[in-house]
């Protein structure tokens, strides 16, 4: 049975919506939530606005050829979350949402580059994509790929190991308040060293909150035996 894989990718800004607003809000962060295909040639998606008060946001969309049914949902004190549609420049969108059938699970556009975490069906289905984007002159780098498998580690980008210190923490108490046991227990248990303790435990949480939260974060690191 073909397995899921999330993918990690970039796109140059100039090769995606919302080029003109990216250039001209250099220091703001566009963070998608949500992205679906509305009609064959647009996509709708939900967008927060990160660093940038709403009144510029809205000029610089309002020049931004590739926008249109911009609507202001929700508004805090330096983000706001948009619903719009694209309109030009979603060709890739387009293709891994349709022909693809994958789900473009996040999208993060900083710094003339767009970020985007893609689950796909299966690796047909990617290689649908990366053909796509050669045959039409585009860009899509994939960064990395994992592959959902049925342990527990591998689809929440863990490693093994990673996996074993996390969980042997939680069924000792390690995150409970107060404490019921302390990393120095917890090293004895897995026989391992406290600073190898210390370390899995940081990246293992980095994984998990970068996997859970964070798209356009660190997209490598290095395996923790």
């Amino acid at each position: 049975m073909p397995n899921a894989c999330i993918v990690r990718g970039e796109i140059p800004a100039d090769e995606f919506a919302l080029y003109e607003a990216l250039s001209s809000l250099p220091d703001v962060e566009f963070e998608v939530e949500r992205i679906v295909q509305s009609g064959d040639e647009a996509a709708m998606p939900l967008m927060w606005i990160r660093n940038a008060p709403a009144d510029a946001v809205e000029e610089a969309f309002g020049r931004d050829p590739s926008v249109e049914e911009l609507e202001l949902l929700s508004a805090f004190d330096d983000e706001q979350l948009y619903r719009m549609q694209w309109v030009s420049e979603v060709e890739m969108v387009l293709q891994m949402l349709t022909n693809s059938e994958a789900t473009i699970t996040d999208a993060y556009g900083t710094d003339g580059r767009w970020y985007l975490r893609v689950l796909y069906p299966d690796r047909d289905s990617l290689s649908k994509t990366v053909r796509f984007a050669e045959d039409n002159g585009l860009t899509f780098e994939v960064r990395a790929i994992r592959q959902l498998e049925g342990e527990p580690a591998g689809r929440y980008g863990l490693t093994e190991a990673q996996f074993e210190a996390l969980e042997t923490a939680l069924e000792a108490g390690y995150y409970e308040v107060p404490r019921r046991t302390d990393q120095s227990d917890l090293a004895d248990r897995l026989e391992i060293s406290h600073q190898a303790l210390s370390e899995r435990l940081r990246r293992a949480t980095g994984a998990l909150v970068e996997d859970a939260l964070l798209v356009g974060a660190v997209e490598t690191r290095r395996d923790d035996s």
